[in-house]
């Protein structure tokens, strides 16, 4: 999932990401309202971290904005104001949901996982192709029952590509969901995370690519195009 952390403590908002990254989310950082904006018109978040109490453009003002964009992107909004009235007023602004300051990593994490699975087509709790299943909760693969180990851009791809339910996911779209703005779009990272998820994955390989468009773990009802 691609999370966008929106936060003028710096230290804070280095912290939250790192934290998220080790969770294995894909995380941009914004220290201001209004890079904070520009970051969130121009890629799709599944989740905004937003501080309230933004110099410039206010984390009222941004989340107003994402709200009035129709994205799907959930907004989870961070403050040091704990009282009832403030959160009502966060939340009537289009927040889905409020955490005060300080507060507990896990729970941030869980609170982030749980509005991303809002922002998107809902999914199984666990994802499957055949013999391979996949828990984002646990973090955890396996195939025929067997525990594999994947890295975590390997284990986003193998998400994203089975969350897609046998659709088409270009290397572009798997770039900007499982990696973060720090990517270089001409790399060929991708193929390499595939190349090497198709080798720990094992045989018959699940993962096909499609000449021109990119790749897949067909369905049913699919046929195969593996190169």
């Amino acid at each position: 999932m691609r999370i966008l952390v929106v936060e003028d403590e710096v230290p804070l908002a280095d912290a939250i990401a790192r934290g998220l990254r080790r969770e294995g989310m894909a995380v941009d950082v914004a220290y201001d309202g209004e890079s904070g904006h520009e970051k969130s018109s121009v890629t799709r978040y599944d989740v905004v971290v937003l501080d309230r109490d933004l110099p410039g453009m206010s984390g009222d003002e941004l989340c107003k904005e994402i709200l009035v964009s129709g994205a799907l992107t959930r907004v989870i909004m961070l403050t040091a104001s704990a009282g009832i009235d403030d959160r009502v007023a966060g939340l009537s602004l289009g927040a889905d949901d409020y955490l005060a300051k300080p507060f507990a990593f896990p729970e941030l994490v869980a609170r982030v996982r749980a509005l991303a699975r809002r922002a998107t087509p809902a999914t199984p709790p666990v994802l499957s192709a055949r013999d391979v299943e996949l828990d984002p909760a646990r973090r955890t693969v396996s195939r025929g029952g067997v525990p594999i180990e994947l890295t975590r851009k390997e284990f986003g791809v193998l998400e994203v590509l089975l969350a897609a339910k046998g659709s088409v996911v270009s290397s572009e779209e798997l770039l900007e969901r499982v990696w973060d703005e720090n990517a270089d779009p001409f790399t060929t990272t991708v193929r390499v995370t595939v190349m090497t998820l198709r080798k720990k994955l094992g045989e018959p390989g699940i993962i096909d690519t499609v000449v021109g468009s990119g790749y897949r773990v067909p369905t049913a009802g699919n046929g195969s195009t593996e190169d």
